[in-house]
């Protein structure tokens, strides 16, 4: 499989398991799955994946939720925690084998049951079968503020607003859907060896390799400045969480037109700290892009980041922020049996 295809299927996990919008509230009573079986995820098989996207079968990886079945694929313990209870990957604090050790869920819904009721379930699930506890905690941590640069912004703001998915909208050739943390998610291979991603409400991105220049590039559109947060959280995430979360303080409050480049020595190194087999280099020739003095100091070591946010006028600060975490006390590495 090229370095391309082996990518993609990271940069798909990276982009569509990040987590939920926010801390949620456990749902009034217990509530279970009907039954389910939890399985260790097989290592992805890189030919036939490449296979059945060459025909069309774009592979099914994240939830995949609806009224009677629940199903969970390839996802690490801390993505399983985040979408359980709706925060994102980065608020979950706990052993690093949470973000290593992956499982396919596979559950049916008792009759009656909503979807939205599904990540109690995951809870209940999680609780019973790893023997999960944790605790809530607020504590000030080291952040990356995204603040406009002395400058000032060179960002273009988007003509219109985006419009959300609805559940039952169907398939267009050649396009995937996946639940996402804030509503259905539609991803699109197109001709050219990009991939767009429609989030609905939160706009859409289009990400492409260009092996000749060894970056990849992110346009979205329509996307807020908190999205564009979260967004750069999440690569600088990748490695495993050791980077810092970035937050919002520009003070930008419309929908922008955003693009950014990392290079793909960045994302393949981060690839092989979350334990992907990447192969050797991505080829000859490095990035295009030359970070800033200031991104050396980046504890992520995506340097690229920091230049193409400053490209947009605006610029990464540390500080520090309270920032609210999910504790694992105790969670087992396997679960019991099915």
């Amino acid at each position: 499989m090229t370095m391309r295809n082996r990518i993609f299927f990271f940069l798909m996990a990276v982009l569509l398991l990040g987590g939920g919008a926010g801390f949620g509230q456990t749902a009034a009573g217990k509530l279970s799955f009907d039954v389910a079986t939890v399985r260790p995820s097989a290592p992805l098989d890189y030919a036939k994946l490449a296979a059945d996207m060459q025909a069309g079968k774009m592979p099914r990886m994240g939830p995949h939720v609806d009224t009677s079945r629940a199903d969970y694929n390839y996802m690490t313990l801390k993505e399983l925690i985040a979408n359980a209870y709706k925060v994102k990957a980065y608020q979950v604090t706990g052993p690093d084998w949470l973000g290593s050790e992956r499982f396919d869920i596979s559950a049916s819904m008792p009759d009656g049951a909503q979807k939205d009721d599904a990540p109690a379930m995951l809870q209940s699930l999680l609780e019973e079968r790893f023997k999960l506890t944790l605790h809530r905690d607020t504590q000030e941590h080291p952040v990356l503020a995204l603040v406009v640069g002395k400058g000032g912004s060179k960002l273009k703001e988007s003509p219109a607003p985006a419009a959300p998915i609805a559940d039952d909208e169907p398939l267009k050739p050649g396009e995937m859907k996946m639940d996402g943390p804030d509503g259905p998610i539609r991803m699109t291979r197109n001709a050219d060896g990009s991939t767009t991603i429609n989030m609905g409400a939160k706009g859409t991105v289009k990400q492409k390799i260009d092996m000749s220049t060894q970056t990849l590039e992110l346009d979205s559109s329509m996307v807020t400045m908190s999205g564009f947060a979260d967004m750069l959280t999440t690569v600088m995430q990748m490695g495993g969480g050791g980077g810092r979360q970035v937050v919002d303080m520009t003070g930008l409050k419309g929908n922008y037109q955003v693009s950014v480049e990392i290079s793909l020595a960045d994302l393949i190194a981060t690839a092989r700290a979350q334990g992907m087999a990447m192969g050797g280099p991505a080829g000859g020739g490095g990035s295009t892009n030359t970070a800033p003095a200031s991104a050396a100091s980046d504890p992520s070591g995506s340097s690229t980041v920091f230049a193409s946010v400053e490209k947009l006028g605006l610029k990464l600060e540390s500080r520090k922020a309270p920032v609210e975490q999910l504790v694992v006390d105790h969670m087992e590495k396997a679960p019991s049996e099915n």
